[in-house]
């Protein structure tokens, strides 16, 4: 079954690879989007579908790792590899020290708990103005250069954030296929089950929330350079709600499932808000539909009716 998955996204990264160079500016753009934020949907799916965890402030690690692109960028004319680790590692620190503060919560007060972390990231973002620029935003992130690679065209960022999309997904999926992996589809199944087992349940958990937010963040650092600009709507709560919605949609605890909700979203809002200003009740009605006839997600659903 793993090298079926594997082969079948190996099949998916060469097919957008051979069809990128053939696709016009705007649809290759929305790709590209819709890897950056698959990879923050995938990395989101670690805690919610893995581990039973839903999180309402995973646009904070995504923004986290923007700003910190985007200032290095800006002001201290960084490298790509400098901006990669130093994005990631603010994430992780991040993730680090909200994991305190909301592992030992369980149900809706984890989720609110989550929730005003995030608006603490918000609130930075929003009131810094020294360093983040407040409302204004960052602007005039550069595209980066790989060595002699230039990233600055659609096509060579496409690449880039593909292979980056493919590397995550990779690693996630070793990740929720581990020991570690199973260990946290076990306490997502009964906690108390796991901890009669000898299993440390809380260490677990931590472990998860952090990978959760370093993988957030690692997307946080493409968004920058795809957007060339950082403002405090990265890491607003409809960042958050979006993310879940996504995961939701595609199928928690399957990874592939939350890239394809974010791919399917990403295209929805900028396809059907050319046609109507009333794109969100599409976008809600989509949302209703999957939730009554395909609880388990598209992926979830496809699954069930293979069986």
């Amino acid at each position: 079954m793993i090298g079926r998955r594997a082969l079948l996204a190996a099949a998916v990264v060469v097919v957008l690879a051979v069809v990128a160079p053939l696709l016009p500016a705007y649809p290759l753009t929305l790709l590209t989007q819709a890897l950056i934020v698959g990879i923050l949907a995938m990395s989101l799916d670690v805690l919610l579908g893995y581990t039973g965890l839903s999180s309402l402030g995973h646009a904070a690690y995504f923004g986290v790792g923007a700003y910190a692109v985007a200032i290095m960028a800006t002001e201290r004319q960084a490298g790509l590899v400098a901006c990669l680790v130093m994005g990631v590692v603010l994430a992780a620190l991040t993730a680090a020290v909200f994991g305190l503060l909301a592992i030992r919560a369980t149900g809706t007060y984890f989720l609110m708990i989550t929730l005003a972390l995030g608006m603490v990231i918000w609130g930075l973002a929003f009131r810094w103005v020294s360093l983040t620029k407040g409302d204004n935003g960052i602007a005039g992130v550069p595209r980066p250069s790989l060595g002699a690679l230039d990233l600055s065209g659609p096509v060579p960022f496409f690449y880039f954030c593909l292979v980056s999309a493919a590397v995550a997904w990779a690693l996630m999926g070793l990740l929720v296929v581990s020991p570690f992996g199973l260990g946290l589809k076990g306490i997502r199944g009964s906690e108390s089950r796991m901890q009669a087992l000898g299993y440390n349940v809380w260490l677990h958990k931590y472990a998860a929330f952090v990978i959760s937010g370093v993988f957030a963040g690692f997307g946080g650092t493409l968004w920058a350079y795809y957007n060339g600009f950082v403002s405090p709507n990265d890491v607003q709560l409809v960042t958050s709600v979006e993310t879940l919605l996504m995961v939701a949609l595609g199928g928690p605890g399957t990874l592939i499932g939350p890239a394809l909700g974010a791919g399917i979203i990403v295209f929805l809002k900028n396809f059907v808000s050319v046609y109507t200003k009333r794109w969100l009740l599409i976008l809600g009605g989509v949302y209703i539909g999957v939730i009554l006839f395909a609880p388990s997600g598209i992926v979830g659903a496809l699954r069930g009716r293979r069986r």
